[in-house]
């Protein structure tokens, strides 16, 4: 009984060893988990969910804010976040005014005049504390155009991973650069033309060593891949399109896998290795800009110019021609989005009518549409992309409101959250932690009681 009784303490003694070991190694694990991250605008699954987010339901500049941080020039770029840090970028005008620059894009209106020369920076700052890190100067120039009054001209979202932060500005250069805001690799793909002149804003997609930029303008526009470590061209192809400022989204769900770019003529997925076209389908409008969110074996997209249409597509097998085609499973003209994206959680598709606060809910494999539409009372101009996380649903107006609800077939209100800026740029959401990019500040919002007092 004695040598029994030592070996049973023994082995739950190593039990406990091995049940602390596995705890720790959790815990070492758990931030370096793709799944935890928010390395891309639209997050982990490039649909505006977090799987593992849990944020405030409500806060106010007052309440429930961890930290902010200054910021400087003007951007509308959605911090991206890898572990311990946040990165961003902005567009800053220096020295003397200049005479306002004749437009360059044919039909040019609604624009901001460029009559100063900018630097575009990318920055870092500590997640747990909002300190700055570092700030890198990545080029200078007096923009060719300049802009919807509403845009900036650091639209496009970075994207990163465990060793790289990639930024794109479009016509001003795409960079790499390690975590310390080191460059690693530079390149320029030319000056793009942009519609009317509304300027640039279409954010690169990564995955595995593969960085694709869409470059969809007036003029020849293409597609191209690049090695992420080397910035040297994997391939390219031409597309026949007009501007667009869609971003790409990589679908790993295939046999191989694909991009998906949404286009007015059509949307497209090419093979990610090779870059041939390997399915097509016709029905969006001119300036395409919401950006498309796949699932199971669906992508589905969406455009409300001159022509109205939000689609659900079954690309699972598929190649060739798809349009007026059974793969169309679905396809709807009331209330499609425009300038916000789409949000794609637990099988229903969100959506704002053009960028309005009128929220459409979908079953998204069918499309149906078993209630609604939902006004968002006291909500206006929603540039940024609703995001979700436990439940909830997170609209935010360019008012700096955000507005919170919860998730279902009758999305229930639970809070209307103000703060004292002007936000264009979609949410992210880190565990516990919703980041907020306004023009004056970079927000983190978080529960007063799980981490410090605002700083």
């Amino acid at each position: 009984m004695v040598r029994k009784s030592v070996k049973m303490r023994k082995l739950a003694g190593v039990t406990a060893f091995l049940g602390c070991w596995s705890l720790l190694a959790n815990a070492f694990a758990e931030p370096s988990d793709p799944m935890r991250q928010w390395a891309q605008w639209r997050g982990p699954l490039g649909t505006g969910a977090a799987p593992h987010g849990n944020p405030p339901v409500s806060w106010s500049e007052s309440k429930n804010i961890r930290w902010r941080a200054q910021l400087f020039g003007l951007g509308h770029s959605t911090p991206v976040v890898w572990q311990d840090k946040v990165f961003l970028t902005t567009a800053e005008p220096y020295g003397e005014k200049l005479p306002p620059q004749p437009e360059t894009a044919p039909g040019a209106h609604d624009n901001s005049p460029v009559t100063q020369r900018h630097r575009f920076w990318a920055l870092a700052f500590d997640l747990k504390s909002g300190q700055l890190l570092w700030k890198r100067a990545l080029h200078e120039a007096l923009p060719h155009e300049g802009g919807h009054y509403s845009g900036s001209l650091a639209s496009a979202s970075p994207v990163c991973d465990s060793e790289h932060v990639i930024v794109s500005f479009g016509s001003y250069g795409l960079y790499c650069l390690d975590h310390a805001g080191q460059l690693i690799w530079q390149q320029q793909l030319g000056k793009m033309q942009s519609k009317h002149g509304h300027g640039e804003g279409c954010t690169p997609a990564l995955h595995g060593d593969t960085l694709v930029v869409n470059w969809d303008h007036e003029g020849q526009s293409f597609l191209v891949a690049l090695n992420k470590a080397t910035g040297k061209t994997l391939w390219r192809r031409d597309r026949d399109e007009v501007t667009s400022w869609a971003s790409p989204l990589i679908v790993t769900s295939e046999p191989r896998p694909q991009v998906v770019v949404a286009g007015t003529n059509r949307i497209r997925g090419y093979d990610l290795e090779k870059g041939d076209v390997v399915w097509e389908c016709g029905g969006l409008s001119h300036n395409v800009v919401a950006s498309p969110v796949a699932s199971d074996g669906m992508v589905y997209v969406g455009s409300s110019y001159e022509t109205r249409a939000i689609m659900g597509i079954r690309i699972r097998g598929a190649k060739g021609d798809l349009t007026n085609t059974d793969r169309v499973v679905w396809r709807r003209d009331q209330r499609p989005p425009y300038v916000p994206s789409l949000l794609l959680y637990e099988g229903a598709l969100y959506y704002l009518r053009h960028y309005q606060g009128i929220l459409t809910r979908l079953e998204a494999p069918t499309g149906e549409e078993p209630t609604g539409p939902f006004r968002l009372q006291a909500m206006f101009e929603i540039y940024a992309s609703p995001v979700a996380a436990a439940g909830r649903i997170y609209v935010t107006d360019r008012d700096g409101v955000t507005l919170v609800m919860q998730h279902g077939e009758l999305p229930r209100f639970l809070a209307r959250n103000p703060l004292d800026d002007r936000i264009s740029a979609s949410a992210a959401i880190v565990g516990d932690q919703l980041l907020l990019r306004g023009e004056k500040w970079l927000y983190c919002i978080a529960d007063e009681e799980k981490g410090n007092p605002r700083r």
